[in-house]
């Protein structure tokens, strides 16, 4: 009986165009479509459009319709071989846990899996030490690209990545000459200074974030400009650089309100320093919105809900994670890219209009 079991198997044919598994395989697709395999390759993964002579849209549809049909999915690890890719994405970010970030993050995380990439994530605390060694823990992993959410606006360490011919694009920051997306971060800053001279504010002051990054520079500089082109100064004393939380908020609001002449307008270059900022406001005697006005930055989900509702500067977060991927993918490809900023829009709330409540 066994040995009757043993010659029946060994006598079932195995069907030529699937693994051992029983799973379909390429060539099981470009059989059926009629097709050679490397037409049905070059259809599946990815290959279209990249110097190679491309099927036509026709043939592509039959390939990718019978590819469903018979559940064929391609074999990363093959793919790769053949490739020498890994369809690895890596992803530095100062502290996922940062909602900015993470919404970035997710865009980017789309974005790679609509071109068939995966991706992995490291954190870096803005910590320069931590940042190159998680940059070689990624490049040890043999990605792809990277893209950098960590990134110092002097560059001199992207200048190296640089150097050793790591594909990569910056998003959130720009440092450099690298290619980057961000939010028209210079705009946004501009845009708080125009809402808060509109309501006839004249002493100002700036909670303007770490000194190293881009978007504090950038906001700032805006804010700054648009005051001065209105004859309004903003004395280098009222520009205070903390943290990029709800502590750092709270101690740059804290020194603000110390000056001889305290601002009746802060202007914080992110929405959780902003939150702090109110919370010192309030705990000084301050009705936010009365008393003092509050400009955010980002315009997390939290700023609407607030008590005081919170105006702020609305970046397209999860537009930027998914316009770096694509950069980047232009750039895996060959293509020239240039640094994209992607415009930001005011959200006026009670927080500049008034309430007459306290802050949060």
């Amino acid at each position: 009986m066994g040995e009757a079991m043993e010659r029946d198997v060994r006598e079932q044919p195995t069907h030529p165009h699937r693994d051992a598994s029983g799973r379909p395989t390429l060539r099981t697709v470009a059989a059926l479509a009629g097709v050679h395999v490397s037409t049905a390759s070059r259809v599946l993964n990815g290959s279209q459009g990249t110097g190679v002579r491309t099927a036509g849209e026709q043939t592509s549809d039959r390939i990718r319709r019978i590819a469903e049909e018979v559940g064929y999915r391609p074999n990363p690890h093959a793919t790769g071989l053949r490739t020498q890719r890994s369809h690895l994405v890596g992803v530095l970010v100062p502290r996922l846990v940062d909602i900015v970030l993470a919404t970035i993050y997710e865009g980017v995380e789309e974005a790679s899996a609509s071109f068939g990439y995966s991706t992995f994530v490291a954190n870096t605390g803005d910590d320069p030490a931590v940042q190159r060694s998680r940059t070689e823990m990624v490049l040890s992993r043999r990605v792809d690209g990277m893209v950098f959410g960590d990134a110092y606006e002097d560059g001199r360490f992207l200048d190296e990545v640089a150097r050793r011919g790591v594909p990569f694009v910056l998003v959130s920051r720009r440092a450099g000459r690298h290619p980057s997306v961000t939010c028209d971060d210079l705009l946004g800053g501009r845009l708080a200074a125009e809402h808060l001279l509109g309501l006839g504010h004249t002493r100002l002051g700036v909670v303007a974030g770490e000194p190293y990054a881009s978007t504090g520079i950038d906001r700032t500089a805006g804010f700054v400009a648009a005051c001065r082109e209105a004859g309004v100064d903003v004395p280098a004393a009222a520009v205070v650089h903390t943290r990029f939380d709800t502590e750092g908020g709270r101690s740059g609001m804290e020194r603000l309100l110390a000056l001889d002449e305290p601002p009746t307008a802060v202007f914080v270059v992110n929405d959780f320093a902003a939150i702090g900022a109110m919370g010192a406001a309030r705990d000084a005697g301050l009705r936010v919105g009365s008393d003092v006005a509050v400009v955010g930055f980002n315009d997390v989900p939290l700023a609407a809900a607030l008590p005081v509702a919170l105006t702020t500067v609305r970046s397209p977060m999860h537009r930027m994670g998914v316009r770096a991927v694509e950069l980047l993918m232009d750039r895996l490809a060959g293509r020239a890219v240039e640094s994209e900023r992607l415009r930001p829009e005011l959200m006026a709330r009670a927080s500049t209009l008034g309430t007459g409540t306290p802050g949060p």
